[in-house]
């Protein structure tokens, strides 16, 4: 038998999660501005630490709730509605997947001195990894560093460091080993900010604009010119050499909240289109109930189930400790297309009026198309699917453990 049920505690948080960004994040979106977000968020975080609503995958013993990736995973999928959602709740991109990285591979004075400030919310960490040169092959930085006396000296550059014009800390990767072997060439160090080594070149315009409040939420990608940049060597997390592999962990979780809140997000602009449906009327007869209409919402219902089945079974995975790699790089891909065609269709029924910014839809379509690219490009995941797909099938004479076959 396969059991579906989600226990009766997971169900309960994800009520109360689902109820807090109803009732709390989603009506403080519409009057939250450049110059009271702040206070916007500190008001949110106020209420939901009262309610116990705090760093949902974090140990109890560091003050986090607790969570196991499933109702971790139904948590993100609420939080993902609502723009203050994740923020609210201190388990926003990228600081949580640096909480885990810290949790799992930082010293105790490397958890003294930056992660208990990030639990608490008191500070926000970028993750200064991808380079102009390399793109997504991570084994083609370029960033060094030297080791000299009881410091490292790092020069490089970094391309697209999100959320570090916001960032009081940043964990840059670089070269430490040049003549090992690739994936052990790099190592992983936490700096604190602002530090003239480090240095902001510009925050660099996407096809979704900057604006104030966007920076303020962490929403700016940033260009950084690393020059002379000294770092104490006990500020080197999780060994040298290790770079690379804490990396691929990370990024590993980046994907699922990504693809948690991409879950949310479509769910949310498909509740919009189906409100419109039901309230227009062309020609004599609802939206609603024209039978084109009605394919193109069963197309965004049918994306919407996948992907939470999807979901539930790589929790189902995380939970109890089995390999997830491969079907994590197919999640992450069909996800990513997942938002995209929902979002657009939700636009299409709104005509042109989903076209204007009188809806979020058309803010939201703009953001989503980095999804396709954030945490490696669509082209490399379905690349490594692929290999999986010929590999199963040279070992097994059947591609099905490539597939999902473990399901059936």
């Amino acid at each position: 038998m396969i059991d579906f049920e989600i226990p009766a505690e997971s169900k309960a948080v994800r009520a109360k999660v689902r109820d807090f960004v109803q009732n709390e994040c989603i009506p403080a979106e519409e009057g939250c501005t450049p110059e009271n977000f702040d206070e916007v968020l500190a008001a949110l975080r106020k209420k939901a630490r009262s309610q116990g609503l705090w760093c949902p995958f974090i140990p109890e013993e560091y003050g986090g709730m607790g969570l196991k990736p499933l109702a971790n995973a139904l948590v993100q999928m609420e939080l993902g509605e609502s723009f203050l959602g994740a923020l609210s709740l201190n388990t926003q991109g990228p600081d949580d997947a640096t909480m885990l990285t810290l949790l799992e591979n930082g010293t105790e004075d490397q958890k003294e001195r930056f992660l208990k400030p990030l639990l608490a919310g008191e500070k926000r960490i970028c993750y200064s990894m991808t380079e102009r040169a390399a793109g997504a092959d991570a084994t083609g930085m370029q960033t060094s560093a030297v080791l000299d006396g009881d410091n490292y000296v790092l020069n490089g550059e970094k391309w697209f460091s999100s959320s570090a014009s916001v960032a009081d800390f940043a964990l840059v990767m670089a070269k430490t080993d040049p003549d090992v072997a690739r994936h052990r060439q790099f190592s992983t160090f936490l700096v604190e900010l602002p530090n003239p080594g480090y240095r902001i070149v510009r925050d660099i315009e996407t096809m979704q604009p900057h604006t104030e409040l966007g920076v303020k939420l962490g929403g700016s990608h940033s260009e950084i010119r690393i020059e002379n940049l000294i770092v104490p060597k006990e500020n080197l997390l999780g060994g040298r050499g290790q770079g690379f592999a804490m990396g691929q962990h990370r990024l590993a979780y980046g994907r699922l909240r990504h693809g948690m809140h991409n879950v949310a997000l479509a769910q949310r602009a498909l509740d919009l289109a189906v409100g419109h449906t039901i309230k227009r009327v062309t020609f004599g007869k609802r939206l609603a109930d024209r039978q084109g209409v009605r394919w193109m919402l069963a197309d965004c219902a049918a994306e919407l189930y996948k992907a939470r089945l999807m979901l539930l079974h790589i929790a189902y995975k995380a939970e109890n400790g089995m390999d997830l790699r491969i079907e994590n790089g197919i999640a992450k891909v069909f996800l990513a297309n997942m938002v995209h065609q929902v979002v657009d269709t939700a636009i299409q029924l709104h005509g042109a009026l989903g076209y204007s910014m009188d809806t979020p839809l058309a803010r939201w379509y703009r953001g989503i198309r980095a999804q396709r690219l954030a945490d490696g490009p669509d082209e490399v995941h379905r690349w490594r699917s692929g290999k999986n797909v010929v590999q199963a099938f040279e070992a097994h004479g059947t591609c099905a453990s490539a597939c999902g076959g473990d399901l059936l």
